[in-house]
């Protein structure tokens, strides 16, 4: 929480002024006259915060931010920028979180731009969803383009950014309060610059911002080892529970959780590690309840292309990738949907993703979804669920990373906090 201190001792100062006033006068007279009206300035700052004190509602009324869930009338949502988008560097995390047959891509252009006639198809695309979206009736923000190709260094590694196009990966909203993710990428150390305008104007509309620890993503948070030769490995490694990240400190990207209402899920992966989950669960306890599921997966990172939360007791399970605590929500009355098999084709580059992007979908409200144009196939599941569907074409943006989940960060949606898995 974001405190403030005032400046205190503002009678003395007037004594002080009063003081050096009589005994030189002249030339300093001026400088005294300054001095008072310093001090007087600072007690009159300190009378207003006091003042800010004793108010007794915790948000004000015409607070922007207000999200408890994925699914409730979306009025407020922040879209990500392809805009210098960089190809993040080959490190130890890097490399355990794609795929062999791409990392040759990224030693080939890690530091430098994603291909420039793909990334001028992606932000166009980009711009269109947006375009959607307020005709839907959606206030649209945008983070601020950065040049992500610069270099920086940290008394613990050296390395260029990556890019601000998936805002869901970088920030949790929970009720009214922004959370800030640490992440576990240093490419993406700095990622957060892009977001600061709009959280610093949502703060002042009287939301909470929260800023998790900062990692200092030292050598001993990866497991320089790692042995990730081939799927098997893989899959080997994750059902020991065995990542790149290490405890060495909390780390945790927000994408690796997804809220309904009091409970909020999230997974073990290759960026969240379980001091950044249990760093989380005392935070939001507590009023929120935060449960760890795992997935028969691979590559474990980022929860919306595995499970996806659509509705009250509505879940999207990946059946590439089934959840091991499934009975859990079955028990509880959910209704668990496999969609179907994506028919991205296999050629097309997915550098930072899977082809299961098809399911990592935006609900506007319960009875509107924003789905990919091309995957006719979950258009027609929506719509046998009675979901009206929003088709949007971002095929060359699902490049970088993300479905339309991975995209946006939905800021305000009409509705209150409930129970949903009681």
């Amino acid at each position: 929480m974001l405190r403030v201190r005032c400046l205190r001792g503002g009678s003395r100062g007037a004594e002080a002024a009063h003081y050096i006033g009589s005994g030189l006068r002249g030339v300093f007279t001026g400088w005294v006259q300054r001095t008072f009206q310093s001090t007087q300035a600072a007690a009159a700052s300190q009378n207003t915060c006091a003042a800010d004190d004793k108010a007794t509602s915790p948000v004000p009324k015409d607070c922007l931010v207000c999200s408890y869930n994925e699914w409730d009338p979306l009025e407020e949502v922040i879209v990500g920028r392809a805009e210098n988008a960089c190809v993040p560097p080959f490190s130890v995390e890097v490399k355990a979180n794609t795929y062999e047959k791409y990392w040759g891509f990224y030693q080939k252009f890690g530091g430098h731009s994603f291909p420039k006639d793909h990334l001028k198809k992606a932000i166009a695309e980009i711009e269109e969803m947006c375009n959607i979206l307020k005709g839907e009736g959606v206030i649209v923000k945008r983070p601020d383009p950065i040049d992500w190709s610069v270099k920086y260094k940290t008394p613990d590694f050296e390395s260029t950014g990556m890019y601000a196009a998936m805002p869901r990966d970088i920030l949790l909203v929970v009720g009214n309060e922004i959370i800030e993710a640490p992440m576990a990428w240093r490419a993406r150390f700095f990622e957060y610059r892009a977001y600061r305008r709009l959280i610093k104007d949502y703060f002042n509309s009287g939301a909470k911002w929260t800023t998790a620890p900062k990692p200092t993503m030292a050598d001993e948070l990866y497991d320089q080892n790692y042995p990730i030769h081939s799927v098997e490995d893989r899959h080997k490694l994750a059902a020991q529970g065995k990542f790149v990240t290490t405890e060495f400190e909390p780390c945790f990207d927000a994408a690796d959780f997804i809220r309904a209402g009091r409970d909020i899920f999230v997974q073990r992966s290759q960026v969240t590690n379980c001091m950044g989950i249990e760093w989380m669960r005392r935070h939001l306890a507590p009023d929120y309840r935060v449960h760890i599921i795992s997935f028969k997966d691979p590559n474990p990172m980022h929860i919306d292309a595995t499970f996806n939360i659509i509705g009250p007791g509505l879940v999207l399970s990946n059946p590439d990738r089934p959840c091991h605590q499934i009975e859990l929500f079955k028990k509880a009355g959910w209704t668990v949907i496999q969609p179907p098999v994506p028919l991205i084709p296999d050629d097309h580059p997915l550098w930072m993703s899977s082809k299961w992007l098809s399911m990592n979908v935006l609900m506007l409200d319960e009875k509107r979804v924003m789905v990919d144009a091309n995957e006719t196939s979950i258009q027609k599941m929506f719509e046998r669920l009675g979901i009206s569907t929003i088709k949007v074409n971002i095929r060359h943006a699902n490049s970088l990373g993300g479905g339309f989940h991975c995209w946006t960060c939905d800021i305000r949606r009409r509705g209150t906090l409930q129970s949903y898995f009681d």
